[in-house]
């Protein structure tokens, strides 16, 4: 996008995005890779990977930028611009937002000096975000087209859910205070996504910090403690206006409008109901959910519960909003579906890497309403997988979907003690784009059980030109 002279950061459309000039494959990747809860006494890092297949590097980890402290608990990133500001020209795309999930740091990393070696810019202390905000445990990074960043949090200073905001400022990113205004505030937050022409803003709910950070607790579910709705802002005058409620126990996890700004609908994927609900505008205005996609639970012996759900963690929406992919990190499975229809998603792709519920493993699947038998052990390059597939990233053409396994250290090390021992990879699968259709590349493996310090757990996949899960079109 640098190319273009006149305009800012990222691209004038999705489409564009998807199919423009300005839009070649990707070459590297940028991972933040985490040691907290692991035993390995070091710092998180962010992990540059060359994905490119033409270069000597392939599949390999090209740099590493240690943060300063320990047991931050990096998570997910974002950009200090993006599509949502490219008409300005003042505009760069050269910073990468990574709150930690625990410490409550925000990194500010530059990776306009050297895309391939990221150098960190400024530390924003968490003192920070409690005194200005009063708010914690920062998640989601969104960049504004004022040129702020908007970041979402899960709790309040003390480990209580709390579902705020805190907006940095673009040039300088220093804390300028909450974004919401007025009293209410939802119980919970997560995850968020804003849809300027619609005037609204929607955020998720995951957990109270204080209870999920040492792992799951079945029992917290009753008592309150993880999400249930989708919270509906007002975009101009950031005021709460409604909650939609998706029933107990269902903790809606990614949301994702569709990327034509025009587009009145999108998706939310529920962790532990296994399901997908389609959100929309009514003709009164406000706004409304029905469940489109279910997984059925799986009848099992050998697990937690006797009811084991896929725990649906990550989805995304190809950029042409044509179709949806989510993982089942549970049972092992990423899904492709055809949403051409938004209210009738048509599953059309599907391929199991690892998970809980694999033939020799210590489950017993005892029902299932959707396989006939328990899937093999998912192994890559002689290497038998722990874990199942978690964070997803898709190149903007649509053509190769990018799966990492670690879902967050305090669940990992519960779930699948054997990621934690042995590291997390990075697989990628081809995706047929004309009819759907998903295929594992048995050439592309990265392995993070193989670090210098130790096997690590590698989260959330971003790619330096932006992509379909950061960007946002205004």
């Amino acid at each position: 996008s640098a190319k273009r002279g006149a305009c800012g950061p990222g691209y004038a459309t999705p489409l564009d995005a998807m199919k423009g000039k300005y839009c070649p494959r990707e070459e590297i990747v940028y991972l933040p890779c985490i040691y907290r809860n692991t035993g390995i006494e070091k710092p998180d890092y962010l992990a540059t990977v060359d994905v490119d297949p033409k270069s000597p590097h392939y599949c390999q980890v090209i740099h590493r930028l240690p943060m300063p402290n320990l047991k931050d608990e990096l998570h997910h990133s974002g950009w200090n611009a993006c599509s949502s500001c490219f008409g300005d020209a003042t505009k760069r795309r050269n910073r990468l937002i990574l709150p930690s999930l625990i410490s409550s740091r925000i990194y500010v990393v530059d990776v306009g000096t050297d895309l391939r070696a990221p150098r960190i810019h400024k530390i924003v202390e968490p003192v920070e975000l409690f005194w200005k905000g009063n708010v914690a445990n920062p998640h989601t990074s969104h960049c504004l087209g004022s040129g702020d960043i908007l970041i979402s949090s899960l709790g309040d200073p003390s480990g209580n859910g709390k579902g705020g905001f805190i907006l940095l400022d673009g040039e300088t990113f220093e804390v300028k205070g909450n974004w919401e205004n007025g009293e209410k505030v939802p119980p919970l937050g997560y995850d968020f996504w804003y849809q300027p022409r619609h005037n609204v803003l929607m955020s998720t709910e995951w957990g109270a910090p204080k209870v999920l950070a040492d792992g799951f607790n079945p029992a917290d579910i009753e008592r309150g403690h993880y999400g249930r709705r989708i919270n509906v802002w007002d975009w101009s005058t950031h005021t709460y206006i409604q909650a939609i409620d998706l029933g107990k126990g269902s903790i809606p996890l990614e949301i994702r409008f569709l990327h034509n700004p025009d587009a009145a609908e999108g998706f939310v994927g529920c962790a532990l109901s296994g399901a997908v609900h389609r959100f929309y505008k009514t003709e009164k205005g406000d706004w409304a959910a029905e469940k489109v996609i279910e997984v059925p639970s799986k009848k099992v012996q050998g697990w937690l519960l006797p009811d084991m759900p896929g725990l649906i963690t990550d989805i995304l929406i190809s950029l042409d909003d044509r179709f949806l992919y989510f993982s089942n990190w549970l049972h092992g499975d990423i899904r492709q579906y055809d949403i051409s229809n938004t209210r009738k998603p048509k599953l059309v792709g599907q391929v199991f890497l690892g998970g809980s519920i694999t033939k020799g493993g210590p489950v017993t699947v005892v029902e299932d309403k959707e396989l006939q038998c328990q899937p093999e052990p998912f192994v890559i390059k002689g290497k038998k997988v722990p874990g199942g597939p978690q964070m997803i990233q898709l190149s903007l053409d649509g053509k190769r979907l990018y799966v990492t396994s670690s879902l967050y250290s305090g669940w990992d090390k519960q779930f699948y003690p054997d990621l934690v021992k042995e590291g997390s990879v990075m697989l990628q699968i081809d995706v047929d784009t004309e009819r759907g259709g998903l295929e594992v590349n048995k050439n592309f493996l990265v392995d993070f059980g193989k670090e210098p310090d130790g096997p690590v757990l590698a989260h959330e996949i971003r790619y330096p030109g932006g992509d379909c899960t950061s960007d946002i079109w205004m």
